[in-house]
């Protein structure tokens, strides 16, 4: 962790009460942060994952949870004024509050501009105004588009195949652009494909385990086979972020940094070693209705990580096989959270 970290230190997650972020949060409390973490307010006063957060740390008998580290905020990033009472006073901004899926960024790209642009803009100005000390940003691997060579590095070129790409490249270049033109102290962490406990059935491996491990489901049904995917387990993902908010100022202020293993495997190979892993065996079906239109698939990802690791030391500690067994032994025990003979969007 380093030296930056102690006792009084306040940070704030956007987008705590999802499947990195409550991770994220997760670890930062285990770690001795006091967590200021948004969730999008609802009526219903639902937390999303930060209600299994504090299951956990109940069963546990956390020391974060008796010492009140943690403050759960409602609010949305769209929101300016709210934006910038959350960050106030606080050593640390981890921006990772978006709208995520590729697929229904088709039908209401109106919704992703104004979560993934204007609200990064709301954080970048609360953060400007309030003088944060340290902001790291989430992107997304997807801004890369298919690759022109890999693995590929910071320098690839970006490409918009779809509205969510579009807009996280803006939020990626408006973070870029408040760094250099007012010295915000920013960094962009670019995780390639991120997977674990938690995550929904939008994503490929729980749409591919939770299939697996339905009784209902006689087979596999995905979209393209063909893509590859560099994939890292969610513990690692936030592990790097928690790194890059201990590491030296001048070591990473400004710096782009992709996190991934360096290893692609296709969408095929990963249904096959997901039936290895849990011993159950189904055929696998590509399915009209599930296959992307064909410019907009992003065909090939593989992540060159040398940057990070030589910045900060971060390595992936959990290998595929590994974390798909992890991830489907959660699956079991959630039965309730996926429907997998549907399609997810």
């Amino acid at each position: 962790m380093g030296q930056w970290v102690n006792e009084s230190m306040i940070c704030v997650v956007t987008g705590a009460g999802g499947f990195i972020g409550s991770h994220l949060t997760e670890l930062l409390l285990e770690n001795g942060y006091h967590v200021r973490a948004l969730v999008h307010y609802n009526a219903l006063g639902l937390r999303g994952h930060l209600e299994e957060v504090v299951d956990n740390a109940r069963s546990s008998r956390a020391a974060w949870l008796g010492e009140n580290r943690l403050e759960i905020v409602a609010g949305d990033v769209q929101d300016a004024r709210c934006m910038r009472e959350l960050v106030a006073g606080c050593d640390v901004v981890f921006h990772l509050a978006a709208l995520i899926g590729i697929p229904y960024s088709y039908t209401a790209p109106q919704s992703y501009v104004n979560a993934n642009i204007h609200g990064t803009l709301n954080i970048l100005e609360a953060c400007r105004l309030e003088k944060t000390p340290r902001l790291i940003h989430t992107s997304t691997s997807e801004t890369l588009g298919t690759a022109r060579y890999t693995p590929q590095d910071e320098l690839h070129p970006l490409q918009a195949q779809s509205p969510y790409a579009a807009t996280k490249i803006a939020a990626d270049k408006l973070v870029e652009s408040y760094n250099l033109s007012f010295g915000l102290p920013a960094v962009i962490l670019r995780p390639f494909n991120t997977y674990g406990p938690r995550q929904s059935s939008r994503a490929v491996i729980p749409a591919i385990l939770s299939q697996i491990l339905s009784p209902e489901c006689p087979e596999i049904r995905l979209g393209s086979l063909a893509p590859v995917r560099d994939l890292t387990y969610v513990r690692d993902t936030a592990r790097a972020f928690m790194m890059i908010s201990g590491a030296p100022l001048e070591t990473v202020i400004g710096k782009l940094y992709h996190l991934g293993s360096g290893k692609g495997i296709s969408i095929g190979e990963l249904a096959n070693l997901a039936m290895g892993v849990t011993g159950i065996k189904k055929p696998v079906r590509e399915t009209p209705g599930r296959i992307r239109p064909e410019s907009s698939e992003v065909q090939l990802l593989t992540s060159n990580n040398r940057r990070i690791r030589d910045d900060v030391g971060w390595e992936p500690q959990v290998n595929l096989a590994d974390g798909l067994r992890k991830t489907a032994e959660w699956i079991l025990r959630h039965p309730t959270f996926y429907r997998p003979d549907e399609y997810t969007v």
